[in-house]
């Protein structure tokens, strides 16, 4: 396990993760950090915690977002892919 100092809302915080994955946190620190300005910037300064809670709350609607738009592409894919087999069976019927 590794350990990382990232920043988030100007203050310090000691994380620990998996070998190889320090770069991946501090971007994710970094993200979180940017997510805290922007609200602040919209909203001004409303508490650090409040601030802290709204940009998680964005990052998890996001998520639920991404996750809806991956299951209605799977059942896309799903679909397709379920014509392609009747449209081969299709041009088998009419070659017999």
């Amino acid at each position: 396990m590794s350990q990382v100092n990232v920043t988030i809302n100007g203050r310090q915080y000691r994380m620990a993760c998996e070998d190889g994955q320090e770069g991946h946190l501090m971007k994710l620190a970094q993200l979180l950090d940017e997510r805290i300005d922007h609200l602040r910037g919209s909203f001004g300064e409303i508490g650090d915690t409040r601030l802290t809670v709204m940009a998680a709350l964005t990052v998890a609607d996001e998520l639920a977002e991404a996750g809806r738009k991956q299951r209605h592409l799977e059942e896309e894919i799903t679909a397709l892919q379920d014509a392609r087999v009747v449209a081969g069976e299709r041009v088998q019927a009419t070659q017999a």
